[in-house]
């Protein structure tokens, strides 16, 4: 998957687009989850910028773990993916509405399959009951089975 997302011309529009739609179906959210993108992955900060109402929270690794901070200036952390900086203020999880999760493929069970150290299974695992999980991808990155284990987070919908 990792070659196949490398070697197609991606674009971000379509996943956007349907993000879009399915924020206006939810307009009771508040604190959405995020994330900077990492070269395969949608570029969702046009529907960040247009939508100010709401309040942004972003991944930051925190040892084996993520937290979420609200968006603002940011850096380059472990893995060299970008990250709120230093002194951004943490936003318990049980704030956060919905979470946007990247993956390098989906199934149409909502089957994620992630990058391999398990951030965001850890992190969905203790988010609040009720929080919405929401995988979000190119048409590229639908596959017919992930083989999700036993501590997979299934996503609740999965936007291409």
């Amino acid at each position: 998957m990792r070659q196949l997302l490398a070697e197609h011309a991606l674009n971000s529009a379509p996943a956007c687009a349907a993000l879009e739609k399915w924020l206006h179906a939810h307009p009771e959210l508040r604190t959405i989850a995020i994330y900077f993108p990492l070269p395969g992955e949608v570029d969702t900060s046009a529907v960040v910028l247009a939508h100010p109402q709401l309040r942004w929270v972003y991944p930051k690794i925190s040892g084996a773990e993520l937290t979420f901070h609200v968006g603002g200036n940011h850096l380059p952390g472990p893995f060299n993916i970008l990250e709120p900086a230093p002194g951004s203020v943490e936003v318990p999880l049980h704030e956060i509405d919905a979470f946007i999760c990247p993956g390098l493929a989906f199934d149409s069970s909502g089957g994620r399959l992630g990058r391999g150290r398990g951030f965001y299974d850890r992190v969905l695992a203790r988010a609040r009951p009720g929080a919405l999980k929401i995988g979000i991808g190119f048409h590229q990155q639908l596959i017919p089975n992930t083989f999700a284990e036993p501590h997979d987070i299934f996503m609740d919908t999965v936007l291409f």
